[in-house]
């Protein structure tokens, strides 16, 4: 696409996201989602100071171009930018994944989100180590949770622990297998003057984990579930499209009665009917009901009144790939 038609949409989209900014550059967003807004493969995400440029496209070559282009476009529309990360989806570098550095040399290590401090390492793995989508679910654990227990499956960097213990909740347990992502997740919470416990913080298997669980009788108030599309592993296999029903019934036993069971899909070729019918499959029996679906933010979703392009998969009644419900939960006498 020409620079005379490419710029003026990731100027639109700036535009439209205008009233989102603070004053103290401290926040993050999503500057432009280009599959939705008129650019597919491309996504510039904002994090404090920090912008990070992400090529999705399947041929990263084609967007080398654009990706100069855009750099130019926001270093000369948002002068006080620090530095500048872009990221290669599909490079077979791993360092591109992760990202490579092309403007400045002080990226931001953490950002604040609603008054809560969330610890980042952008160049750590292909993500930027905190999911933009789920901030409105972030919101609600903070006004919902406090004085609860949370377990926070999934974890990677913790962000819906946090958000849950800054708001007063009285413990949140994260589980994941990677420990890299754990210490994130530990930062934030010093960052947030939130003790650290070792025991809170569990770098191993889902699967193993949560069985521990079900065989000490433990129970959580609120149980998170943001697993990936797709994982496998000696003990078990997530599979978002076709055993997502299996997952769930790994960690309904573990919420407490009425409680709260958050499950988040992300599976961007299955659509929010197919996921919908799910849930509501599971909650026949009465002692599970959904209490809410939470929306993903404008810009994330993008701003055009009509989409430049369909999703994959039709999200609807969700407005995004990435589908949260909230289910509450009922156990039995």
């Amino acid at each position: 696409m020409a620079s005379e038609t490419f710029i003026p949409l990731l100027n639109d989209a700036l535009s439209a996201r205008a009233d989102l900014f603070d004053d103290r550059h401290e926040g993050a967003l999503r500057l432009f989602n280009g599959f939705l807004e008129g650019y597919p493969g491309l996504a510039v995400d904002l994090y404090g100071r920090t912008l990070v440029l992400l090529n999705h496209a399947a041929r990263p070559e084609t967007l080398e171009m654009s990706l100069r282009e855009a750099q130019e476009f926001y270093l000369s529309r948002l002068p006080w930018l620090q530095a500048v990360v872009m990221k290669i989806r599909h490079s077979e570098k791993l360092k591109e994944r992760r990202g490579v550095v092309l403007f400045g040399e002080k990226l931001d290590t953490c950002i604040n989100e609603h008054g809560v401090w969330y610890a980042l390492d952008l160049l750590l793995n292909q993500d930027t180590s905190l999911y933009l989508d789920t901030r409105n679910l972030r919101s609600w654990a903070f006004q919902t949770l406090a004085g609860k227990t949370v377990l926070n499956s999934f974890a990677y960097t913790g962000s819906l622990g946090v958000a849950a213990c800054a708001g007063g909740a009285r413990r949140a347990v994260h589980i994941d297998h990677n420990t890299a992502f754990l210490n994130i997740a530990r930062l934030s919470y010093s960052l947030n003057g939130l003790p650290v416990d070792d025991a809170d913080f569990l770098g191993t298997n889902f699967f193993t984990q949560t069985k521990h669980f079900r065989l000490t009788g433990a129970v959580f108030d609120c149980v998170f579930l943001d697993p990936p599309f797709f994982s496998t592993t000696n003990q078990g296999i997530v599979d978002l499209v076709n055993h997502t029903k299996r997952v769930i019934n790994k960690v309904r036993p573990l919420v407490a009665d009425n409680g709260w069971l958050v499950v988040i899909n992300n599976a961007l070729f299955f659509s929010g009917a197919d996921f919908l019918h799910i849930l509501e499959d599971l909650c026949v029996d009465g002692y599970l009901s959904i209490e809410t679906l939470v929306p993903v933010p404008p810009d994330i979703t993008g701003y055009a009144q009509k989409p430049k392009r369909d999703l994959p998969a039709d999200p609807k009644p969700f407005n995004y790939s990435t589908k949260i419900a909230i289910l509450r939960v009922r156990r039995k006498e």
